[in-house]
């Protein structure tokens, strides 16, 4: 009989409340090896402050292996004001940072969905947000936090001189760019390109650029362009507007927790961080929810788990080729919601208000129906 390869998914909890959420999602993934006979073997490691606690170095190379030899890399994670005084190469980001460029995940993706349940949560008037559906996609591992020359060195008269280089190639701009126009064929057939063309020479050629990907591969692809701080001025103007962003790897960074807050929290909304396909169509792939470490909530049980779980939603979608089971998750997730079923960071009255834990639990129990 011979032995079927089980496919590996490597969780990292990380820091603070991480481990909480991971925790929910380690017992979905179980649930689906054992109700849908699914073949997920499930590894487990430290990343960011707490391996820096124990290995003195923010992701040890064994890790760094196993993420290599991973289908998806799960994360919850990293940081901290505990380790603030690290040295910058030694503090939890960077694990982040040599995952996303080592394992070339060029495209973040971040959608931004105003839940139906959650429309009042949200700062804008219910008109703005209700129905709110954007994805925002995010070069992730060139630009501005990569470029070089970069550093802090002394100059004259006893000061000192930052230095950050914000670099693009034409292949670099192109790749991602195909990302958002594939994402929109199956959505709504727009793209948005935004850069700061009228002041950056590499956002000129950002522009020229991802106007020559649509004009040879994707003509019927709607195609617009707009300066980044009109985008994020418009984000709160007509969110609507827009259907699939892209952008480069600062203006990314802003523009999707901008969009993340139009929603009314960000403990629902996952992204995922992708790489190039290889010839049998798979990739290297990470995926974590948009919300931070929460030092202040850790080990109290009232993390919200559903971003995380939807990052996992976005894995099976994406990377394990399991549109039916995903779409299952989101149902679940749904479901929960429409039962009134609020942890502590989106509780608003008439809802009950659940554990981290608790919330896992009935995401799971409607999987089972």
């Amino acid at each position: 009989m011979i032995k079927v390869k089980k496919r590996k998914i490597l969780l990292l909890p990380g820091d603070g409340i991480g481990p909480e959420v991971i925790r929910e999602v380690k017992k979905i993934i179980e649930w689906f090896n054992k109700n849908k006979s699914l073949d997920f073997e499930i590894e487990e490691d430290l990343v960011g402050g707490s391996s820096y606690d124990k290995h003195k170095t923010p992701i040890t190379d064994e890790v760094f292996y196993k993420a290599l030899e991973s289908e998806a890399v799960i994360l919850g994670a990293v940081g901290g004001s505990k380790w603030d005084n690290l040295e910058f190469s030694k503090k939890p980001e960077r694990a982040l940072l040599k995952l996303r460029k080592e394992l070339k995940l060029f495209a973040n993706l971040r959608p931004a969905i105003c839940f139906k349940q959650l429309v009042n949560s949200s700062t804008l008037k219910p008109e703005i947000v209700s129905g709110l559906d954007i994805m925002i996609v995010r070069e992730l591992i060139g630009g501005v936090y990569f470029g070089e020359p970069r550093g802090i060195k002394p100059i004259d008269n006893g000061e000192r001189k930052g230095i950050n280089t914000h670099t693009y190639t034409s292949s670099e701009i192109a790749r991602v760019a195909r990302v958002a126009f594939d994402l929109a064929i199956k959505r709504k057939n727009k793209v948005t390109s935004c850069e700061k063309s009228n002041v950056m020479e590499a956002g000129q050629l950002w522009k020229e650029e991802v106007q020559i990907v649509h004009d040879k591969e994707y003509n019927n692809v709607e195609l617009s362009h707009m300066l980044a701080d009109n985008c994020a001025m418009q984000l709160l103007r007509n969110p609507k507007q827009f259907d699939v962003i892209v952008t480069d790897n600062l203006f990314g960074d802003m523009l999707s927790d901008e969009a993340a807050m139009l929603t009314g929290s960000l403990g629902l909304l996952p992204s995922a961080s992708l790489g190039a396909k290889d010839k049998n169509g798979n990739m290297r792939s990470m995926y974590e929810p948009v919300h931070g470490s929460a030092p202040d909530i850790a080990g109290k049980g009232i993390a919200n788990p559903i971003a995380s779980i939807l990052s996992f939603s976005m894995a099976l979608r994406y990377s394990l080729h399991l549109d039916k089971e995903a779409d299952n998750l989101d149902l679940s997730v749904q479901k929960v919601l429409d039962d009134g079923l609020r942890t502590q960071d989106i509780f608003s009255k008439g809802n009950k208000e659940v554990s981290t834990e608790t919330m896992g639990n009935a995401i799971i129990a409607n999987l089972q129906k």
